[in-house]
């Protein structure tokens, strides 16, 4: 990874240390499963969840004669994914050999691609907060390099007690490693960044972003400096399948460096691994080097080349993606930043957002799909496309208010009956006598009765005229929440003849 430093200090992101303040300085390297139905030199299925070594072809296991064939799909799914982080595409790659032994690396190399990879710099816009004032930071994150590569497979050593186990599964599944500058300050900025970079995946569909699956995880490079300073001696953090874990990995590491460092020592360059039942991080190997790999061009396979017209056609046919999406939310439909960035930060949230928006009220959709539906989703522990309410039955819900059946108060009780039962709400509202009362007759009959239940408070409203609110709130609860708060509201500020 080139260190360039491309960002101004900024003291609101430093640590507090004994003896100053220290600027973190984070760099990611994230390994993205590509969705392809086989490997990426060879035939054998990529399906998840597998029985061990059933997902094996000769070329996986490194059999003797075997030679590798370039999966074109693997190449679509690295440009068209280049092409979404704004990145330069290379029309001429090299794959080369990684050499380094593991037992669950079959051949004693891995296919990889080193000085000429197929995706070059580009650039991720990442929302950071909001901070306490509500407001998002924006800040740019920019790509070094996207390359293809070859997983290993999977070594097991908790199924034996003297040996271990070997899955190769994943050995030779298609990964795009997508190298970050080191552009991030702080835990928060790196893990927003993780998020949009799955997020973008997703809309692309080039890669699922399960990092429970491990289809998605970051090795994660964190040094410490004075203000301004140069850069420090790096440790990196291998293999984070969590977004929380990344964040605690970062910030235990940086006060962990800092720690040393003010005591007088000095940083060793390793690798490490973070320990999530302990929260720490601990030394795993002697940081390697690129040489001490001995790369070279691999001579089973040939340059990789493709003409522009290629690219073109697969940009042709790019979906519009979050920052896209977002600008369209904002400008086009009036949202607000922070509420656009909700709605975009995954996809499956948008698809659900724009049914429930089509030919109603953008806010009102907004407000119901962010507040209601997602807080719900979110105490129940579930995903959107898990949802008991479809787009269709909380479309009924925003529909129903907008023509005045219902009251924001009863669409919060037909929504716990739609989410917990199911159902049509029109016919619901109907069945169960749900309609808000409009009758102004029968309105006005309610606030005299309450008026007359309480003339000692009718003559303290008339001196205090914000005590009209609770004269509303009774009148609501006597109809059982059904009569119109606006006709409620205005009755009764007339009765009481309060402004």
């Amino acid at each position: 990874m080139t260190l360039i430093d491309t960002r101004t200090p900024d003291p609101k992101k430093f640590i507090s240390g004994a003896t100053g303040d220290w600027e973190i300085i984070i760099g990611l390297e994230v390994h993205a499963q590509v969705i392809s139905k086989s490997k990426l030199f060879s035939g054998a299925p990529t399906t998840f969840g597998a029985e061990p070594n059933s997902n094996v072809s000769l070329v996986d296991a490194a059999m003797p004669g075997m030679l590798p064939v370039i999966n074109e799909e693997c190449v679509r799914q690295a440009v068209r994914t280049g092409l979404g982080l704004k990145a330069e595409i290379n029309l001429k790659s090299v794959f080369d050999r990684k050499n380094y032994f593991y037992p669950d690396l079959p051949q004693g190399y891995q296919i990889s691609q080193f000085k000429q990879p197929i995706v070059g710099e580009g650039v991720v816009t990442v929302s950071v907060g909001p901070d306490k004032a509500g407001q998002l930071e924006e800040i740019e994150v920019g790509i070094e390099r996207l390359h293809l590569e070859q997983d290993a497979g999977k070594s097991i050593h908790d199924q034996h007690p003297s040996m271990s186990y070997v899955d190769l599964n994943r050995s030779g599944v298609a990964l795009m490693e997508i190298v970050s500058k080191p552009d991030m300050r702080s835990a928060d900025e790196a893990k927003a960044y993780v998020t949009k970079l799955r997020s973008i995946l997703r809309y692309l569909e080039t890669c699922d972003g399960n990092m429970d699956e491990g289809s998605m995880r970051a090795d994660v490079n964190v040094s410490v400096r004075r203000p301004g300073g140069d850069f420090g001696t790096r440790c990196e953090i291998k293999n984070v399948n969590s977004i929380r874990f990344l964040g605690q990995a970062v910030d235990y590491e940086a006060n962990r460096q800092v720690s040393i460092l003010e005591d007088g020592g000095t940083i060793s360059q390793e690798t490490r691994l973070f320990d999530p039942g302990k929260g720490e991080t601990r030394s795993m190997r002697s940081k390697e080097e690129a040489h001490d790999y001995r790369y070279g061009p691999d001579p089973d396979l040939l340059p990789l080349e493709f003409d522009q017209a290629f690219v073109d056609a697969l940009e042709a046919e790019l979906p519009e993606l979050p920052d896209e999406k977002k600008a369209r939310f904002t400008d086009k439909l009036g949202l607000s930043a922070y509420d656009a960035s909700i709605l975009v930060s995954e996809k499956s949230i948008a698809d659900y957002f724009e049914k429930v928006v089509a030919g109603r009220d953008d806010k009102a959709a907004a407000n119901w799909v962010i507040n209601d539906l997602l807080g719900a989703l979110n105490k129940a522990g579930m995903d959107i496309d898990e949802s008991p309410v479809s787009p269709d039955q909380l479309g009924g819900i925003v529909d129903l208010i907008k023509s005045g059946t219902i009251s924001g108060k009863i669409a919060k009780d037909l929504f716990e009956i739609v989410w917990n039962e199911g159902g049509d709400p029109n016919q619901i509202v109907e069945q169960r006598g749900m309609k808000q009362v409009t009758d102004s007759a029968a309105i006005e009959k309610a606030v005299a009765d309450v008026l007359a239940a309480n003339p000692d408070k009718v003559e303290q409203a008339r001196e205090k005229p914000a005590m009209a609110g609770w004269f509303v709130g009774q009148v609501m609860k006597a109809t059982g929440g059904k009569a119109n708060p606006q006709s409620v509201n205005a009755l009764v500020k007339a009765k009481l003849g309060v402004e």
